[in-house]
């Protein structure tokens, strides 16, 4: 099947019984395929959004399939530019994001504004939560950097998680790529799966963040120290642009139980976002960080790119992988 490159089931049948008998036309191909004419038509019209019809150059107002490895080219290409454009928007919406994060860093509790709250302290942060959870009605949208969840954590987590999804809470939460090597990460996932929560995972994230309701959102100041201080955020604008930021990231993000997707250079997600960081100069534990594993890990996956790049130093790596076309 080729619907991961936009191609239906039914598109692909008639595609497929147009290249076997290029003189059908509607009513043959319906009645080979056991489908109505309207579905053809439904069908072909598909196929030619897709570029993988042409007028036919014999018989004047038909249209013939195109072959199969100009098909093929077509539809990669199409896919590719795709998945280019989305991680322009994912990459857009980060530099808002870290835009919105640095415009309130510096807020202190005297600074008065009426769309800002701002909690000094973990103690003040966790009540705050406790809070806006107990009034929570609808959904909790969150990202989890960090990695893999400590068990306390996870055990502390349960009771409240099972009461939100039994109250019809929608629970959608992002973490990174690495939380699937945590055994007992991935066994409470499933167990929040398995009550109606909902978990993507992605390579990178740009913060820690919890929305509440599409009306609240907590935010750390700091993203190295998610303890010392956080803001609450109420403005219908950042509200707005932090769950856009949300839906992108979540739109590029996948199931814990999916396969690790590769491009077409044959790397990882992970792998992508640690290529862009080392061009950008990222040490190991900044990237390590970002990625949610250990700096030994980070070090081994800017290794391997390296080797595959037959680069001797990071520099050279990040210079070869854009001749590449890997940046």
């Amino acid at each position: 099947m080729l619907t991961t490159l936009g191609l239906d089931g039914s598109s692909e049948s008639v595609y497929r019984e147009m290249l076997a008998r290029p003189q059908d036309g509607v009513a043959e191909l319906a009645r080979s395929l056991s489908m109505t004419e309207e579905q053809i038509r439904a069908a072909l019209d598909t196929l030619s959004e897709l570029a993988l019809l042409r007028p036919s150059a014999e018989r004047a107002g038909e249209l013939r399939a195109v072959s199969p490895d100009i098909g093929m080219e077509i539809l990669m290409a199409r896919q590719q530019a795709e998945l280019a454009a989305q991680q322009q928007r994912v990459e857009a919406s980060r530099v808002a994001a870290a835009q919105l994060i640095a415009d309130y860093a510096d807020l202190r509790p005297t600074v008065g504004h009426p769309d800002v709250e701002h909690l000094v302290g973990l103690d003040e942060i966790r009540d705050r939560l406790a809070s806006l959870t107990r009034e929570l009605r609808t959904e909790a949208m969150t990202f989890a950097p960090g990695g893999a969840q400590r068990p306390q954590a996870i055990e502390a987590a349960k009771p409240l998680n099972q009461d939100l999804l039994e109250r019809g809470v929608r629970m959608r939460t992002v973490y990174l790529d690495s939380v699937r090597n945590s055994a007992h990460t991935v066994e409470y996932v499933t167990w929040l799966a398995g009550l109606g929560g909902q978990v993507r995972t992605v390579a990178e994230l740009p913060t820690r963040m919890i929305i509440f309701d599409r009306t609240t959102a907590v935010i750390p100041v700091r993203s190295d120290d998610s303890a010392a201080g956080a803001v609450v955020l109420t403005g219908q604008g950042m509200l707005t642009a932090l769950c856009a930021l949300f839906e992108t990231v979540w739109a590029t993000g996948r199931p814990l139980g999916a396969a690790t997707p590769t491009d077409e250079h044959g790397l990882t997600p992970q792998e992508q976002a640690t290529l862009t960081m080392l061009a950008e100069g990222h040490t190991d534990d900044a990237i390590a960080k970002r990625l949610g594993v250990s700096p030994r890990t980070a070090r081994r996956i800017a290794t391997d790119l390296m080797e595959r790049l037959d680069a001797r130093s990071r520099f050279q790596a990040g210079v070869r992988a854009a001749k590449a076309g890997w940046l």
